[in-house]
């Protein structure tokens, strides 16, 4: 324990707490400016800690923003992860629901998850693609194993394509939601609902 200025205590973060407060910090600032114009030396600054400390747990900016986008990712796999036995029509709402509701409780982290895709570095690029890909075989996983839409898998090769195309609109709706567009999280939650249904029936 280390004695504050109030006189109190504050403790010690564990090694995993500390990962999460930096990967948090980062998570805002990513969201807020593009890739090169974040420096490491802020995300410090903010966490409080020496920038020795950050490179311990993020041995390159490149490392840092990677971790940012992983995390953003595994959040959104598991949140979104479908009700086996379900049908999908029944569970759509909700898994909506539960997306959106990730976007609002993180919207840092749901910015910063996106911009990667616009960063200048490869690498960086690559670990979003790979993510979104995560995203992509998750729902057609879903739509294979569903009664009403399993049968259709191999009648249509342009699922796939259509999940994607899906994912973009979705992206980009809940972008413009998040930056002040006037719905409410139901009405986003039904115009993402319709675009896929009318994508896949």
């Amino acid at each position: 324990m280390a004695a504050n200025q109030g006189g109190g205590t504050r403790r010690r973060l564990s090694t995993q707490e500390r990962r999460e407060q930096l990967l948090s910090v980062g998570a805002q600032l990513f969201s807020e400016s593009p890739y090169d114009d974040v420096w490491i030396e802020r995300v410090a600054e903010i966490a409080g800690v020496s920038r020795g400390l950050l490179y311990h747990y993020f041995p390159t900016k490149r490392d840092f923003f990677a971790a940012v986008v992983e995390r953003e990712s595994e959040r959104m796999l598991r949140m979104t992860e479908a009700v086996p036995g379900v049908p999908v029509r029944e569970q759509l709402t909700a898994g909506i629901d539960a997306w959106l509701e990730y976007v609002e409780a993180h919207a840092h982290g749901y910015r910063a998850f996106h911009r990667a895709d616009a960063a200048g570095d490869q690498d960086v690029r690559r670990v979003y693609q790979r993510a979104l890909a995560a995203q992509e075989r998750q729902i057609l996983a879903t739509l294979a194993a569903d009664p009403e839409f399993g049968p259709r898998f191999a009648e249509r090769s342009d699922l796939p394509l259509a999940v994607r195309g899906w994912l973009a609109f979705t992206t980009a709706v809940c972008l413009e939601w998040l930056r002040g567009f006037d719905l409410s999280r139901e009405q986003v939650r039904d115009l993402c609902a319709r675009a896929l249904l009318g994508l896949i029936t």
